[in-house]
């Protein structure tokens, strides 16, 4: 298990400045966009896990739309139990397409069988949670890191497979193109043990930053 800090303000703008102090890229970043938001702690939980399938491959907008439609249906906080009692044709209804029924299917499936056990995870090491969370249908590195980040607050995540990760490094590292995912992990490294923060960085920057 590693240290866990839940983004929190401080913990953001500190481990931030730190990298500033050793990094002028990074420096010039703070300096034009300024810190990332606070981002709040998630809960550790089935709840969370169907959110992170619900949100995949949507702009933040439209994942909030969906899930609300879709935790009205079921219920807020619901469970394997809960979904169980409702029709793949409703949740359709509130947005989910088939895929992604398929994949919430699946997540109650490993949740009642005790393959994947939730509570679990914040005990394991890094690799060690990613590899039981991909190992659930529909549930890739993207969304383990994302719950890495934002449930379990595990702050040197790295999450090179977001697209906009990789513009925001681009951008900061004053690159003309996109890097790749094997050229963000490798500029990745001189951030260690604080990349869930550049992540934010890079979130935030890409957002933010004015255009050149």
């Amino acid at each position: 298990m590693t240290d866990n800090f839940h983004l929190h303000a401080e913990g953001i703008e500190s481990r931030l400045r730190e990298l500033a102090n050793r990094d002028d890229h990074v420096a010039r970043a703070l300096d034009l966009v300024g810190i990332p938001d606070t981002r709040p702690a998630g809960e550790q939980s089935f709840h969370t896990f169907m959110r992170v399938i619900v949100g995949q491959q949507l702009s933040v907008k439209a994942a909030a739309t969906i899930r609300d439609r879709v935790e009205a249906l079921v219920g807020p906080g619901a469970g394997p139990k809960e979904y169980a009692r409702v029709a793949d044709e409703d949740l359709r209804a509130a947005g989910l397409s088939r895929q992604k029924i398929s994949y919430a299917r699946s997540l109650c499936d490993v949740v009642n069988d005790g393959t994947l056990v939730i509570e679990a995870l914040p005990s394991m090491s890094d690799e060690e949670a990613i590899r039981a969370i991909t190992a659930v249908k529909g549930l890739g590195v993207w969304s383990a890191h994302m719950y890495l980040m934002f449930s379990l607050g595990r702050p040197d995540i790295w999450p090179v497979g977001d697209l906009a990760v990789r513009v925001g490094v681009g951008r900061i590292m004053g690159l003309e193109d996109r890097p790749t995912e094997k050229q963000c992990a490798d500029i990745g490294e001189r951030w260690r043990p604080h990349r869930s923060v550049m992540a934010l960085l890079a979130w935030h920057y890409y957002s933010n930053a004015p255009a050149i």
